[in-house]
């Protein structure tokens, strides 16, 4: 198969007899400045085969071939987050064409419930931002007075932790993906404000590679003002017990139109960190990897401590207040501030 990469409607690069041609560089997804692997760019725009709702999802959609790289050329590669997509050549398409303009396999694909499977299998469209919706947990979009939501499954404590994080970095003047709870569900509201900016994910750059250091020197090269943002997430992210920081959940942002790098995207997904998979038993943190990980980043480079907040029992002990939702408040606490405590020494 022959297709244009396209960047709204400018092509900005080439696939032709298995050889890309770059036609337009500063438009072009980060991932081709380090690889010419268009397929796996292609597959890291998949859904996650894996999840239950995804095969319902191919299933009612009638899709005989289910595997990813077919999975997101159905949808010519189009996502909520960005304005790349895939356009054969000789094809009349347009980026107004192959843009989502509709919520229809939103219940199926969060719930996996019956009678959104028949109302799905009945539907003349086929054309869902579902198929491009990546991560491991049943999460869908939802249109919302021409604004796009994500939701995404959570219990009580992935609920907590999520809401929880997103207030505490808020009072500690991080920048944030704003959350708010549903019923067994959170949401939030899509960031890139339906790809007036791109978001594009680390892996685009990384690869699978979260080493903080290299992270960090990437970053200083591509956007100084990144680096206090990344430094903000980890902080969180180590005092909160966040094991799961991968290439696909943080990233940085781009003018659509001129493809120069903004910032770090605000941080967002939490919902395996702190209490998510119950209270953490080790309070002391003792032989704690994502202790090590951090100290070894300000060892690494001092003036990165000054992106370290001041924190405090009050503080905390008032975010969880603010949540309103039953927890072990001092626990929480306890295990936040001795962590806090870790990373000044």
């Amino acid at each position: 198969m022959d297709f244009y990469i396209m960047s709204k409607d400018i092509a900005v690069a080439k696939w032709q007899d298995d050889n890309l041609e770059i036609i337009n560089e500063d438009l072009l997804p980060l991932f081709f400045q380090y690889s010419h692997d268009v397929f796996k760019w292609i597959k890291s725009r998949a859904i996650d085969s894996k999840r239950p709702n995804s095969r319902l999802l191919k299933k009612a959609l009638r899709m005989t071939a289910k595997d990813d790289i077919s999975t997101v050329l159905s949808v010519n590669a189009a996502t909520i987050t960005d304005n790349y997509w895939i356009k054969p050549i000789n094809s009349d398409l347009t980026y107004a064409d192959v843009r989502f303009d509709n919520d229809y396999c939103s219940n199926l694909a969060l719930t996996g419930n019956y009678d959104s499977f028949n109302r799905v299998a009945n539907s003349k469209s086929s054309k869902t931002p579902e198929l491009t919706n990546i991560g491991s947990f049943e999460k869908c979009w939802k249109l919302k007075n021409g604004q796009w939501w994500l939701y995404k499954k959570a219990n009580h404590d992935e609920l907590f932790s999520e809401l929880f994080i997103y207030k505490l970095g808020v009072e500690l003047g991080f920048k944030m993906v704003e959350y708010e709870r549903g019923n067994g569900f959170i949401k939030t509201k899509d960031f890139t404000d339906n790809a007036t900016v791109n978001f594009e994910p680390a892996f685009n750059i990384l690869g699978d590679d979260v080493d903080y250091i290299k992270s960090v020197e990437m970053l200083k090269s591509i956007c100084q003002d990144a680096v206090g943002d990344y430094v903000n997430m980890l902080f969180l992210d180590t005092i909160c017990a966040n094991p799961d920081r991968h290439t696909f959940n943080f990233g940085v942002l781009r003018d659509a139109d001129t493809g120069k790098i903004l910032g770090l995207a605000p941080n967002f997904d939490n919902n395996m960190a702190l209490i998510s998979r119950g209270y953490p038993k080790n309070i002391t943190r003792k032989n704690d990897l994502l202790i090590k990980l951090f100290n070894e980043l300000m060892q690494h480079d001092e003036n990165l401590k000054k992106y370290i907040p001041t924190l405090s029992e009050d503080l905390i002990k008032r975010v969880i207040k603010s949540v309103g939702m039953r927890v072990k408040s001092n626990a929480i606490t306890k295990f936040i501030m001795n962590s806090y405590t870790l990373i000044k020494k």
